[in-house]
């Protein structure tokens, strides 16, 4: 199978979610643990695209054009319902890093979100907070056989939440979690964290399950 990118037709290769193995995450937990079903910490919830057939109008393999109407395939929008934790990547004046968020989706079909909690005073808090700042990301369960590997890569901006923006991140992320509201202290002290928003710009699902090395991308349209 041949994929073709701007720089030309080159063999697909398959890969595994995220394209490699992440740097070890930042010192301290990105956010609580909890082993209860449907919540971070729980494998038994299944992952998208073990066997199913291909969406319509996705790009099965990594070939043809994806959807007709610029909207996120459903089996991409899908896998980032399944999970719970992100593996986010950045860099800054000491080089590249990466650390673990809890996440929760939002947005809609053609423009994707995702919200996290981080204080600005972290290590990568400081680096999301940088004018341009861009950074990637992988999603993807522990445990996975290679036959049915599946999991997500993604890149976009981060911003800050404030007023309506930061009210609305916060009702999904806590739809998501909804320990933290449960939690007079935790929600206390999450409240004074700060919100962020994920925007992908290129959002990208592995799922050997469809297929070995299947492949389907998406990127929102613009000018």
């Amino acid at each position: 199978m041949t994929t073709y990118e701007a720089d030309g037709p080159r063999d697909a290769v398959p890969e595994g979610p995220g394209g490699g193995t992440p740097g070890d995450p930042e010192g301290g937990s990105a956010g609580p643990r909890d082993d209860r079903p449907g919540i971070p910490g729980d494998d038994r919830s299944g992952a998208p695209g073990d066997g199913r057939p291909d969406v319509p109008g996705s790009r099965p393999g990594g070939e043809g054009p994806g959807p007709a109407d610029g909207c996120c395939p459903a089996a991409i929008r899908q896998a980032l319902a399944a999970h719970t934790t992100l593996t986010l990547a950045y860099a800054d004046d000491d080089g590249p890093q990466a650390c673990a968020v809890l996440y929760a989706p939002g947005g809609d079909a053609a423009a994707p979100l995702l919200y996290f909690v981080t204080a600005r005073s972290t290590r990568h808090g400081r680096a999301l907070a940088r004018p341009g700042a861009r950074v990637a990301f992988t999603a993807q369960r522990d445990g996975q056989e290679w036959s049915g590997l599946t999991g997500l890569q993604g890149r976009g901006r981060c911003r800050e939440l404030t007023g309506a923006a930061r009210a609305a991140g916060w009702n999904a992320y806590t739809g998501r979690f909804p320990f933290v509201a449960g939690d007079e202290r935790l929600r206390a002290a999450l409240e004074r964290t700060a919100l962020w928003e994920l925007r992908p710009d290129w959002l990208r699902l592995i799922d050997n399950g469809r297929g070995f090395g299947h492949k389907e991308e998406w990127r929102p349209q613009g000018p």
